[in-house]
């Protein structure tokens, strides 16, 4: 017993340690970042930018869905269009479909969010690692709290969304290109494509309402190809607003506050109006075919793309034992193999990614 006090003090000690140690950013000195943070696109990437007709260092949009495991690269053509570029599996998510809420509740966020050359880690402890930016101003005004989700490497979450080194080194490096001279990039997290397939699938959820929210910056998106600018107020995402015409003030948002007088703007709008109209319509005829409707909560741990599920069993394993979220009834606790380590130690050892906690994400 004295043994394992001793053992553990240590490692906290150690933890404390690490965690006073500087973190080199990618806005700090370029001569101290690792080769794996400054290494160029592969060929057959490079290629497809050509091929695509996207320059190298036009901006990208990423997107990310929970359900179908699948993040997405966009990117700026010559036109000034995003464009799909790739799409990467996700290795491992965690939590469940809806937002994060709290610290420690193992939720990957939902919802949109900038991502400033701070925000990239080529030091990470999970190879490279960019941070979502979670919480947002939406996120605080509506008291939701937590740190350090990230999208990083290494295959294990817990409250990140986790690629393979491989992956994450492409997607690292096309944001860091993107990010010459340029203070940001979008990166739009939702729990699944927000099709009316879906949402008829989901609508006893109780985040339906959010969702739909989301839905109008996804539709202001899908239909023009164009980044949304996106606001917050009265505690709720607003989308490409700007002031009326003959306004004498500039529009000026308070996440907690009331909305200022604003119209979206009138390209986008009509656009996006028309996807809500048709995607409405269908929504109704599923809601009329009693199409059948998804469990609210899985009671397992997140998710992995299913190309991964033979190289990653383990990581699978992981899911089905560990409940996802305090609000969740408890599994039966997980057998001592002795005094001094779990069961769960003993399967998976290091690779819980513990996004909220770790030291250098």
């Amino acid at each position: 017993m004295i043994r394992a006090t001793v053992v553990r003090a240590l490692v906290l000690a150690a933890a404390f340690a690490a965690a006073l140690t500087p973190v080199t950013c990618l806005g700090e000195d370029s001569n101290q970042l690792p080769p794996r943070a400054t290494k160029e696109l592969p060929p057959a990437l490079l290629a497809l930018l050509r091929q695509k007709k996207m320059p190298k260092h036009s901006p990208i949009l990423l997107r990310i869905f929970k359900e179908e495991a699948e993040l997405e690269v966009w990117k700026q053509d010559i036109g000034g269009h995003f464009q799909l570029l790739k799409i990467f599996p996700i290795c491992r998510w965690s939590g469940d479909l809806g937002p994060k809420l709290h610290q420690g509740d193992r939720q990957a966020p939902e919802g949109f969010y900038t991502v400033t050359p701070e925000l990239m880690n080529p030091n990470s402890n999970y190879y490279l690692a960019i941070n979502t930016g979670f919480p947002n101003s939406f996120d605080k005004a509506n008291n939701r709290g937590g740190s350090l989700l990230m999208i990083h490497g290494d295959c294990s979450s817990a409250g990140c969304y986790a690629m393979t080194d491989e992956q994450i080194s492409e997607i690292y490096s096309l944001a860091r290109d993107s990010l010459l001279g340029r203070p940001s990039f979008q990166v739009q997290a939702y729990p699944f494509r927000l099709t009316p397939a879906n949402l008829a699938r989901h609508r006893t959820h109780p985040q339906l309402a959010f969702w739909k929210m989301l839905k109008i910056g996804n539709d202001h998106f899908e239909t023009t190809h164009l980044e949304p600018k996106v606001d917050v107020c009265d505690r709720r995402y607003v989308f490409d607003a700007q002031a009326a015409p003959n306004s004498p003030n500039p529009l000026a948002f308070n996440p907690t506050g009331k909305c200022p007088a604003f119209v979206v703007n009138p390209k986008i709008a009509r656009q996006a109006l028309e996807k809500q109209r048709a995607d409405e319509a269908e929504y109704a005829q599923l809601l009329e075919d009693e199409v059948p409707t998804a469990q609210i909560y899985s009671g397992l741990d997140g998710g992995m793309n299913e190309v991964f599920l033979a190289r990653f069993p383990v990581r699978v394993t992981l899911a089905q034992v560990m409940p996802y979220a305090s609000y969740l009834p408890q599994l039966p606790p997980i057998p001592w193999v002795d005094n001094h380590d779990s069961l769960t130690s003993k399967w998976f050892g290091n690779c819980f990614a513990r996004c909220e906690i770790t030291i250098g994400w």
